[in-house]
C-alpha cells in the first residue's frame, strides 16, 4: 500500500474532518487500481486535500488522483471535461463517488519557477480558459452579491480584526463587480500550485496545440476572467519585495490576461478582504498578513 506524506496529513484541510477518509486512503488507492487496471510506479505528492498517484495502464504513463468523494469532486470532473483539455489537464476516466480521477502525467509545479514567469503564464492561461460558460455555472457576480451582504457581519463578529478603511473599500467595489455582460469560464482556484508543466511529447494527440503548462483541479465560473487574481498574488506574495514589484506583478498578468486594469484591481480588493476575513475564520495565521500587505499595494 501507498504511505501518506507527513505533509499531507498535516494540512489544514484535515484539522477538524476528514479523519476517517486518511485511515481508508492507502486501501481506496490499491481498490481504484485494482479497478481500473493500474500499476503505481513511483511516491505519492499532493495538494492540500488530494493526493497523486504516478500510474502506468497499458504502457501510458498517468495519473491517479483520490480526494474526499462529493460534490467538489463532481464539480472538478465536470469542470475538466468541459475544458476538454483546453489549458487544463486531461481527464481520462473518472470515479466521483470514490472521490477517484485518471489523469494525464504532468511535470514540474509552475511554483517552481520565478515569479515573473509564473505570472506571464498565469495570465495566459486566465485568457486561455475564458471560453463561453455553461450557463448553470455559477456566476462571480452571484458570488460577489452574496458576499458582500455578510462581510460586515463577518468583521464584527470577528471583532473588527482590521481596520474599517479595508472593509469599506471591498464593499465600495462590490456593487459594480456584482453586475457583469461577461459570460466567459472562469477558473476559480487558479494559482502556480495549481499548474504544472506539460511533458507529453508533441504529436502524443495529432492536431491539437498544447499549452507548456496546464491547470489542474479547476473550478468552473462564470462571468469576470478578472475574479481570481488576487489569489494568484498572494500565494506568491512572500517572494514580492516592495509595493512596487507587487504592482508590477500585476501588471504583467493583466498585460497576459487581456484585462480591464481598474476592474482587476477592484476584484483584488474584494476577493483579498472576503479570503482575510475566512482565513481569520478558519484559524490561518500567515495568510491574513499575505492579504493585509496586498490590500496595502492597492490602496491609497
Amino acid at each position: 500500500m501507498i504511505e501518506l506524506p507527513e505533509s499531507f496529513l498535516a494540512m489544514p484541510r484535515w484539522w477538524k474532518e476528514g479523519g476517517e477518509w486518511l485511515a481508508g486512503l492507502p486501501g481506496a488507492v490499491e481498490e481504484q487500481c485494482a479497478r481500473w487496471g493500474l500499476r503505481i510506479t513511483g511516491e505519492v505528492a499532493h495538494g492540500s486535500n488530494a493526493v497523486v498517484v504516478p500510474v502506468v495502464r497499458d504502457g501510458v504513463e498517468l495519473a491517479l488522483r483520490m480526494s474526499p468523494p462529493g460534490d467538489e469532486v463532481a464539480a472538478q470532473v465536470r469542470a475538466l471535461r468541459w475544458w476538454n483539455g483546453r489549458g487544463t489537464v486531461r481527464l481520462y476516466d473518472a470515479d466521483a463517488g470514490r472521490g477517484a480521477m485518471l489523469l494525464e502525467r504532468l511535470g514540474e509545479s509552475l511554483a517552481e519557477r520565478p515569479v515573473g514567469e509564473s505570472m506571464q503564464v498565469l495570465g495566459r492561461l486566465m485568457r486561455r480558459l475564458a471560453v463561453p460558460a455553461p450557463a448553470d455555472a455559477l456566476s462571480t457576480a452571484d458570488i460577489v452579491a452574496t458576499r458582500s451582504a455578510e462581510l460586515e457581519r463577518d468583521w464584527q463578529a470577528l471583532g473588527r480584526p482590521f481596520d474599517e478603511s479595508y472593509l469599506i473599500a471591498a464593499l465600495r467595489v462590490a456593487g459594480s463587480l456584482a453586475v457583469t455582460d461577461s459570460q466567459a469560464s472562469v477558473d476559480g482556484d487558479l494559482h502556480a500550485d495549481q499548474v504544472l508543466r506539460d511533458i507529453q511529447p508533441l504529436d502524443a494527440v495529432p492536431g491539437r496545440r498544447r499549452e507548456p503548462w496546464l491547470v489542474v483541479d479547476p473550478v468552473l465560473l462564470r462571468g469576470d476572467v478578472e475574479f481570481d487574481l488576487a489569489r494568484i498574488l498572494w500565494t506568491r506574495l512572500d517572494e514580492m519585495g516592495d509595493d512596487a514589484e507587487i504592482l508590477q506583478h500585476f501588471a504583467t498578468a493583466v498585460g497576459a490576461a487581456g484585462l480591464d486594469r481598474r476592474r482587476a484591481r477592484d476584484w483584488i480588493v474584494f476577493r483579498t478582504v472576503d479570503y482575510w476575513l475566512w482565513g481569520l475564520t478558519a484559524g490561518l495565521t500567515e495568510d491574513p498578513v499575505r492579504c493585509h500587505r496586498l490590500l496595502d499595494a492597492f490602496l491609497p
